[in-house]
């Protein structure tokens, strides 16, 4: 049987055999951005260094900032695992330092391959660039009245056998008044169109939102997770050998791993905190896990490590790293607040 279709199989299993449970809507639910912008400090009170480069507009070359780091430095949490910290300002904290991307940065993510950056730019355009900043091109441009968040590589590698083409693209979301939408364009370049949903009502009675998707996150294989704010729920949409999806759960903010597509992660209200749960698929149905059972503040946007076994989540303290077995407690690694993401290289 293909791999393609045992991933189809294994999500029409889990999303037919989900169980409704009770939990308040987060209230990152609604939430469009990261949150922080570019006046947001520092953990330690200081602003993001200045630069020797231009570090301005355009498509020139952003310039490395050479700051260095110290046991006590809040970059230090991400000198050699990967992990990047976009804050909405034009530093994107990788590597142990500042990297000056010439434009802010929201809504930083990763090309599976780890080659290529995908964020909304100054302008508010969806943008490309190398993983330093450089070489920087306009995936699509804002027409003007929206506003574009979360953007999540989308990709598949070519089948024949199955008949299915290679994906490269870019999911994000749309926002436009008080309506959202998720919308995909080449990661080349090209003209947004709307994502088409319900195409499999017939085996869903239940209709899927088409209005209020948030928080797009892609895993491998073209399959993809989302929440929306109206229902406060978890979606999941496969598009292998054919577009399905529905409901998965009460929550927000999901993530999809890469290394397994089958793990979601995700937040959920639980006692006045939001926690972290983990989702995964099992013979007998989806299985929930709550990865911040003894939560004293708040887990939100989660991030999965390249390697499926740990997960970066923002804090107002900074980033904190939970494992995905449940074991051990959440540790800190770095006092830089913004949106964490994991570059695979």
């Amino acid at each position: 049987m293909p791999a393609s279709t045992r991933r189809s199989r294994g999500r029409s299993r889990r999303t037919a055999t989900a169980v409704a449970l009770t939990a308040g809507l987060t209230a990152g639910a609604a939430l469009l951005l990261t949150g922080c912008g570019p006046d947001d400090p520092t953990a330690d009170g200081t602003t993001p260094p200045a630069t020797t480069g231009s570090g301005s507009g355009g498509t020139g070359n952003p310039t490395v900032t050479a700051k260095p780091v110290t046991s006590d430095s809040p970059l230090n949490g991400t000198a050699h695992n990967g992990l990047t910290i976009s804050d909405g300002s034009r530093y994107v904290v990788m590597n142990g330092t500042r990297v000056d991307f010439g434009t802010l940065v929201r809504d930083l993510a990763w090309s599976p391959d780890g080659r290529r950056a995908a964020f909304v730019d100054g302008d508010g355009d969806l943008a490309v660039s190398n993983p330093d900043g450089t070489g920087r091109v306009i995936a699509a441009k804002n027409p003007g009245g929206q506003t574009w968040s979360h953007p999540t590589w989308q990709t598949r590698k070519a089948d024949p056998a199955d008949g299915m083409p290679a994906l490269d693209n870019l999911m994000f979301a749309v926002r436009s008044g008080s309506t959202t939408k998720l919308e995909s364009v080449p990661a080349t370049g090209g003209t947004p169109r709307p994502i088409s949903l319900n195409q499999m009502a017939g085996e869903h009675p239940d209709p899927l939102p088409t209005t209020g998707n948030v928080w797009p996150n892609a895993g491998t294989a073209g399959a993809a997770t989302y929440a929306n704010a109206d229902s406060g729920k978890v979606y999941i949409r496969d598009d292998n050998l054919r577009q399905q999806g529905s409901a998965l759960t009460d929550g927000s903010e999901p993530a999809m791993s890469r290394a397994d597509d089958e793990a979601i992660a995700f937040v959920r209200s639980v006692d006045g905190h939001d926690h972290l749960f983990l989702e995964e698929s099992t013979d007998s149905g989806p299985a929930y896990k709550d990865l911040t059972p003894h939560a004293t503040t708040d887990y939100t946007e989660p991030a999965f490590a390249p390697t499926g076994d740990l997960i970066a989540a923002r804090t107002p303290d900074g980033i904190v790293e939970v494992r995905t077995d449940g074991s051990g407690t959440p540790q800190r690694i770095s006092g830089y607040r913004g949106l964490p993401a994991f570059r695979n290289s």
